[in-house]
């Protein structure tokens, strides 16, 4: 089968895609691998003489990312429009509604031309930021990004950031007040010097509202000699058939890609590479922010549990002592009046032993008590029982009442008291213990929370953008924490931090906050 490849893509893999006019092939990669998080893909092998340029791209979803790497192969190609063939590596970008349920890498592209353009490009692809996936997705991102740069097989350094965006991008929304700040967090400020913006779906003239956006954003961009930020234009219609009214349009885009990246691939040379130390340091910062706060939400949740039982155990004693105090009283104390023997010394009485009573005192005249005037027909006219004169005595000594002070232990009473002095010293002991817990939970908040001080600050010194909505986010809670711990030089510096952030970075805050919310709104369905 002839087609109308350059001589330098004749050895490449390909199926076709759809043959006219350019006819459009898809390329079968010589090696793909997929390490963790991120994938590598092996279009072309890289010669030994063959030096080497390494961009990283990052934007939104639905700007054109894939395209321009496949635009960036055909380059190194020296693919040319009189070819009139277009191939094609990367999958088109899908929009932020069009993205389906499954979670793309971050792939790396290893691309080397043979021809007239003698170069290996690595291209960094990262997928889209502030799709409908919500923030969850967006960090899997950063942790691609992350491994990527840990891994012996990763990247070690980079030549160029390249923020795509659209020529059309004239108004600043939420989204992508958002997606800017998400894409900037990535990198350290050893990169503020080979960030600059790739325009797509450029008309080829200077994207004023574009680049204005991006200065309102405050996306750092590198500057040329007149303090211009650097951009560099593309057209995505390398694609669309080639008709006779459309022709010299079509020629004039691709013409506009080829000025771009003839461009990029100089500054690329001009651009001293940058290592990635201090962009790893913040990737990795970043995720430790991102741990500890969670540490730290777990830590003041377990915390304020434990105060919740503390309060709640204290009420439980309290009320032992006061039922306690309601039956201390359980032994009780009475008048008992009871019968005594009182001795005569001088007479005798008449006295009924039945009864317990005394009849007749003094008795001096009878000799017996049946002999005694108070008894009739043989039985006692005093006595309770009128007992006969038989149950009765004459002695020296007679009845008296007396009265005793007697004890006696309430049992019902008792019983509660002893339960709820039981019940106390239960409460009092898992008081102690509660306790104990509660002064080691808060020492453990304690240490999470300067940790996340601690890291803020240093985030403060290494990241490009020092007002990431990824640490502000958490500010609010952070100073409330340390309010609580009467630091008030620190509280003072968070709140410095917090009052620098501007409308703008606000109002990316606000698209987060609603990206979260409808996360975890789906999450309960």
């Amino acid at each position: 089968l002839e087609f109308p490849f350059s001589p330098q893509t004749k050895h490449l893999k390909h199926h076709l895609v759809h043959p006219g006019s350019p006819s459009v092939y898809r390329l079968v990669p010589k090696r793909r691998t997929t390490t963790g998080t991120w994938t590598r893909i092996t279009v072309t092998d890289r010669k030994p003489h063959q030096s080497n340029k390494t961009m990283v791209l990052v934007g939104e979803t639905g700007t054109g990312k894939s395209t321009l790497i496949n635009a960036v192969f055909n380059y190194v190609q020296g693919v040319t429009w009189e070819d009139d063939v277009w191939f094609e590596i990367a999958d088109k970008d899908k929009t932020s509604s069009q993205s389906d349920g499954q979670t793309r890498t971050v792939t790396v592209y290893e691309m080397c031309g043979g021809g007239t353009v003698d170069l290996c490009v690595t291209v960094v692809d990262t997928p889209g930021y502030g799709d409908t996936r919500g923030v969850d997705r967006d960090q899997h991102i950063t942790t691609g990004f992350l491994d990527l740069l840990c891994s012996h097989e990763g990247v070690d350094g980079v030549d160029l950031v390249g923020v795509v965006l659209k020529a059309t991008d004239n108004r600043l929304s939420d989204r992508l007040l958002y997606v800017w700040d998400s894409v900037t967090s990535l990198f350290g400020k050893d990169l503020d010097r080979n960030m600059v913006a790739l325009i797509s779906h450029s008309d080829g003239m200077k994207p004023e509202d574009a680049l204005r956006a991006l200065e309102d954003a405050h996306v750092p961009l590198s500057k040329d000699q007149n303090q211009e930020p650097l951009y560099f234009l593309f057209n995505n219609r390398q694609t669309t058939p080639r008709q006779k009214r459309t022709v010299r349009h079509l020629q004039s885009s691709w013409q506009t890609s080829t000025d771009g990246l003839k461009e990029l691939m100089d500054f690329m040379h001009k651009r001293e590479p940058q290592n990635l130390k201090t962009t790893l340091e913040v990737l990795q910062e970043r995720i430790r922010l991102e741990s500890c706060i969670r540490k730290l939400k777990e830590r003041n949740e377990a915390v304020e549990i434990q105060q919740t039982l503390i309060q709640q155990n204290h009420k439980d004693v309290k009320t032992c002592e006061e039922e306690m105090e309601k039956n201390l009283n359980f032994i009780l104390e009475f008048q008992q009046v009871y019968k005594d023997i009182k001795d005569l010394n001088f007479y005798e009485a008449v006295c009924c032993l039945r009864c317990e009573e005394t009849c007749h005192s003094p008795c001096p005249f009878a000799l017996k008590p049946s002999c005694c005037k108070v008894m009739k027909d043989g039985n006692c006219g005093v006595c309770s029982g009128r007992c006969p004169a038989s149950d009765h005595v004459k002695k020296p000594w007679k009845y008296v009442e007396k009265v005793i002070r007697v004890k006696r232990t309430d049992e019902e009473r008792k019983t509660r008291y002893e339960q709820n002095k039981a019940e106390m010293e239960k409460k009092m002991s898992l008081l102690e213990d509660l306790e104990k817990n509660l002064e080691e939970l808060t020492s453990n908040k304690h240490k999470s929370l300067h940790e996340a001080y601690g890291q803020v600050l240093h985030l403060d010194q290494i990241a490009l953008n020092v007002d990431s909505l990824s640490t502000y986010v958490h500010l609010d809670f952070l100073i409330q924490k340390m309010k609580e711990t009467g630091d008030a030089e620190k509280v003072q510096k968070l709140e410095e931090m917090e009052g620098r952030i501007n409308e703008r970075t606000k109002a990316g805050l606000s698209y987060m906050k609603k990206k979260i919310g409808s996360m975890e709104t789906s999450e309960n369905y």
